[in-house]
């Protein structure tokens, strides 16, 4: 049975481009453009891996998500859901983050403009554990 792969982002460019590889290498993909339409996806679709942007509706949409999905209070079923981080926020500020268990609990991150290659590794890499 194919892997089910959610993305959440608010930009149907980059949902679409993520979409073709994913598709291409068969996983069975579905989308989301909020927060909140994110985290009824996930209930509803129950997907093996979320690709989460950072900013959607807010700066910090992304980031609240993974804590509701991975942090304290989070039900068994989410935290065992792998999220792969898509962000651009590395490339346009001096900012720098990575996973972390309390602060951001993701299981990797991948940065825009996404190269289709490393995609697919990595979501390979994280369907794996």
């Amino acid at each position: 049975m194919a892997h089910k792969i959610l993305i959440i982002d608010d930009d149907p460019d980059v949902v679409l481009a993520l979409r073709m590889p994913l598709e291409s290498a068969g996983y069975v993909v579905s989308d989301a453009h909020s927060q909140e339409s994110g985290l009824k996806a996930v209930d509803q679709i129950k997907p093996d891996l979320i690709i989460l942007d950072v900013m959607m509706d807010t700066h910090t949409a992304g980031f609240q998500l993974a804590q509701k999905l991975h942090g304290p209070g989070a039900t068994e079923e989410h935290k065992a859901i792998p999220i792969l981080m898509l962000t651009a926020v590395h490339q346009t500020t001096p900012l720098r983050f990575s996973p972390d268990e309390d602060y951001l609990p993701v299981e990797g991150f991948i940065e825009k403009p996404v190269d289709p290659k490393r995609l697919i590794t990595e979501i390979k890499k994280l369907l794996q554990k």
